[in-house]
């Protein structure tokens, strides 16, 4: 597999291999695969909190609310790029993966190439992992790191998502190969409009993002849209949760969406396809 020659040390950069429940280097440094599966790669010196990233109770409202449907549109179209994209036997990296949602449905529609994912939260990679083991998905391995920090080899990975995640340009680019391919997912202006309208007196359309970031030139803009029912209060805190709305709203925000007992909302999203320059 392609783990072998793209994981790398981070304390060293020297490669990683694999050593029974293990990944070792050359100078002997030894990183335990967890009983799920995935391995840890974050330093401490890399880590700003002692459980840093997504916390057990944001991981589990995003993949209650995922898993019951609500964004499989935009899940579906995810795949279908990395399918029209894709090359043989190569190698995909999805930086701030999550709970692996998006990362295994793509491993699972494009089973010639090997996936990485990668998230700052142990308990997203945990999750991500054991979806990966549920599911019978043997093409992906899910690693705890930095999106800043990333233990990957340069110019080492065909294609690197991101969905919602962190943007680190100079990461991307160097272990991106040259002419390698970028797929990132964010927010469309009128995403989740009808959710703000019920929380805010003065709701925002969502900031446009800047077309050609450095180093990259723009390939596709795929516009995906819909409109989402939720018939039950539980679903619509489990969305509010996953957005960030959710750390910026006041204690009045939060009393109107705990009083919502069912809402329609678009959900409305762009796919930004770039070729590394």
């Amino acid at each position: 597999m392609n783990e072998l020659h793209t994981y790398i040390c981070p304390k060293c950069g020297e490669p990683l291999h694999r050593d029974g429940g293990s990944f070792r280097c050359t100078a002997n440094h030894v990183y335990d695969c967890a009983r799920s599966g995935y391995v840890n790669l974050l330093l401490v010196q890399q880590m700003n909190t002692k459980l840093p990233g997504d916390n057990k109770l944001m991981v589990n409202a995003r993949k209650n609310f995922l898993g019951k449907g609500y964004y499989d549109v935009l899940i579906n179209a995810f795949s279908d790029c990395v399918k029209k994209y894709s090359v043989t036997n190569g190698t995909v990296l999805d930086a701030g993966c999550g709970e692996g949602i998006y990362t295994v449905s793509a491993a699972k529609k494009v089973p010639e190439m090997f996936f990485m994912g990668t998230d700052i939260s142990k308990i997203a990679a945990d999750a991500a992992a054991k979806k990966a083991k549920a599911e019978g998905v043997s093409n992906v391995l899910f690693s705890v790191s930095s999106v800043f920090h990333l233990p990957v080899k340069s110019g080492s990975c065909d294609m690197l998502t991101t969905l919602f995640a962190p943007w680190c340009g100079e990461e991307f680019l160097r272990v991106l190969k040259p002419n390698g391919t970028l797929i990132m997912v964010i927010p469309a202006e009128r995403h989740l409009w009808q959710l703000k309208a019920a929380v805010y007196d003065d709701p925002y359309l969502n900031e446009p993002k800047e077309s050609e970031p450095d180093g990259f030139t723009l390939l596709e803009k795929i516009p995906v849209s819909s409109k989402i029912r939720l018939d039950n209060n539980e679903d619509i805190q489990n969305l509010f949760s996953m957005t960030p709305y959710y750390y910026k709203t006041s204690e009045e925000g939060h009393r109107r969406v705990e009083a919502l007992s069912q809402l329609e909302t678009e959900i409305a999203f762009e796919i930004l396809i770039y070729e590394k320059n």
